[in-house]
This record gives structure tokens, C-alpha cells and sequence, in this order.
């Protein structure tokens, strides 16, 4: 192709940023000199305007149903209008038919009910805004719904959180297709966070969650955010709790839904990742601080937890890195 040719769908109650922040991107890629360069465009059914989920009024360039391939990028957007979208069949039915012939399928937040309902997510892992997880899980058993990371890749299909991880997963192609410089200027650019990781949570474990209710699991909670570099054994937060072991364990699975262990492991994990990212403090600084002793056992949480080691998350996070 002497371009990328990316379509990205809109419709009735889209979301104005789901769209903007994937057209922005790529126009910014384009500017730095992306080769080939993106050829956006809009499209929506009967090449109509659409009144955006804010009320302002979005013109397509593109009617969908007119469209043919080839096709680089296929984005479906997403927005407060996505379940009447995915129960039309026009929509669904030319999103299913651009797909084949398109080289990557993406979805914004709740659009990936769209792609759900055009088949497209059938034997994959997906996610979408973390509000809409479980629902969209229970509505086709045929997805795994993972709601933690960013965006997720599975195969030429590839789906996003809410909003503005719309984003990242743009950064991330752009990164694909063109080198990281690039994607690092656009960021620099965008005056955002060099690409999250895809991997990387959605929410934080220490606001995505409310307080636990039982009161115990709730001291044991804040004891543990406050002594990350001492001893956090499950025998000794027992102790601490003045309960067993086994007590305690109970507890946790019943309100968080995890064991201590893990729990511990993950909060320890978060911390450092603040740390990795808000100070130029040495990584066996942060793994001291954070409880894990040395470097090489934060490298294997972090792994774990984000899937890139501290120092490429470093990288992509840092608000202190030149």
C-alpha cells in the first residue's frame, strides 16, 4: 500500500474521544513522518453525521457500507450508543465484512460489544472499560474477558479499555509500524505518557476496589499498604490480625477474592511501579523499599504483574526520565 488505509466506525452516541484519540495519533504519526503514511478516515452508517455521546455532531468522511478493502486498520469506537450498534445489523454486519479484509480489527472500550456480536472475539482474549467486563462476558460466553490490562492482542484482533487507553493501543501501533522512536516523539507530542504497556492494570488496586467491609480484612489491608518492606508472612499479618492462618486466608478470598500472599505480592508490585515511575530512585532501592530485597525478585514480580520488566516500564512511565 502506498498508505495506511485505517477506518475507524462511529454511530449514533459514540464517544467523541474514543475517536479523537485514535485519529489524533495517527495524524501526529503522520506529521513526524509515518511511511506510509495513515490515511484516516470516519465512517458511519449511511455516511449520515452522528450526534456524539457529548452532543456535538461528528461528520464521517466515509459511508460504511460503501467502503471496500484492502483496509490496514479496521477501530471500532466505542460509546454510550454501543448496544443499540451492536444490535443493528448493518453495523455489525459491514464491521464483520470489513474485518476479512482488513490486516489489523481493533475496538475502543464498549466496542468491543460490536466486535463480540460480529464474531470476531469468538476463542479470543479481550477487554474492554472495566465497568462493562462482567457484562459483556455473561453476553457472549465464546469471549474470555480479561477487564485488567490496557489492550489486549490476540492474533490481527485487538481490544482496549475505556476511553483514553484508546491511546495507548494507537501508540502501540504506531510503534509496530513504524519503530519506537517515533511512537516515543508522537507521545512526547501528545504531551502524554510514553505508551503504557499493555499489560499494565487499568485501575489501581489501591482506588479500583472499595474498602473491604469486614473490618479485619480491612485493618489487615491498610497494615500492609503502610509496611511494605516488612515482614508481611501470612503467619505473621495472623498475628498481627490476632486470628489463624487459615482464618485469615478465608477472610481474604471472601472479601478480595485473593489469598494474603498475593495480595501482598500485588500491592508490593504497585508500589513499585509508583516508584519506578515518579522518582530516579535505583531499582534495589525500590525493591528494599517496596519488600522485595533484591532487584532480581521485583524483576519477577513485575513480569508477572505487567508482563515488561521495571526497567522498560521505567521507560515508558517515568515522569522524571529526560
Amino acid at each position: 500500500m502506498d498508505v495506511r488505509r485505517v477506518v475507524v466506525v462511529a454511530y449514533d452516541a459514540v464517544a467523541l474521544i474514543d475517536v479523537a484519540c485514535v485519529t489524533s495519533t495517527l495524524e501526529e504519526a503522520n506529521w513526524h513522518g509515518a511511511a506510509p503514511c495513515y490515511e484516516v478516515r470516519v465512517a458511519a452508517p449511511g455516511g449520515h453525521a452522528v450526534t456524539s455521546g457529548t452532543g456535538l455532531v461528528l461528520q464521517p468522511q466515509q459511508t460504511l457500507e460503501r467502503i471496500t478493502g484492502p483496509i490496514d486498520t479496521l477501530v471500532v469506537s466505542g460509546g454510550i450508543g454501543y448496544a443499540d450498534a451492536a444490535a443493528n445489523p448493518l453495523v455489525v454486519g459491514h464491521v464483520r465484512r470489513l474485518a476479512r479484509e482488513s490486516r489489523r480489527v481493533s475496538s475502543v472500550c464498549t466496542g468491543a460489544y460490536i466486535l463480540a456480536a460480529a464474531g470476531l472475539l469468538d476463542g479470543r482474549r479481550a477487554t474492554t472499560h472495566w465497568q462493562q467486563a462482567q457484562d459483556l462476558a455473561a453476553r457472549y460466553p465464546e469471549v474470555t474477558v480479561d477487564p485488567d490490562p490496557i489492550f489486549i492482542r490476540d492474533g490481527n484482533v485487538a481490544t482496549s479499555a475505556g476511553v483514553t487507553a484508546a491511546l495507548d493501543l494507537t501508540l502501540a501501533f504506531v510503534e509496530e509500524d513504524n519503530g519506537a522512536e517515533l511512537a516515543r516523539t508522537v507521545a512526547r507530542n501528545l504531551v502524554t505518557y510514553l505508551q503504557r504497556p499493555g499489560n499494565q492494570a487499568q485501575m489501581s488496586m489501591f482506588v479500583g476496589t472499595p474498602s473491604p467491609a469486614n473490618s479485619l480484612v480491612r485493618r489487615t489491608v491498610e497494615h500492609i499498604g503502610s509496611h511494605l518492606r516488612d515482614d508481611l508472612s501470612t503467619v505473621t499479618l495472623a498475628a498481627e490480625a490476632g486470628v489463624s492462618e487459615r482464618h485469615l486466608t478465608r477472610l481474604f478470598l471472601k472479601h478480595l477474592g485473593q489469598t494474603p500472599g498475593r495480595y501482598v505480592r500485588q500491592a508490593r508490585t504497585e508500589a513499585a511501579a509508583h516508584l519506578l515511575a515518579s522518582t530516579s530512585l535505583p531499582l534495589p532501592a525500590i525493591a528494599v523499599r517496596c519488600g522485595f530485597g533484591t532487584a532480581e525478585t521485583l524483576r519477577q514480580a513485575f513480569v508477572d504483574r505487567y508482563g515488561i520488566p521495571p526497567s522498560r516500564y521505567r521507560l515508558t512511565q517515568s515522569s522524571v526520565a529526560g
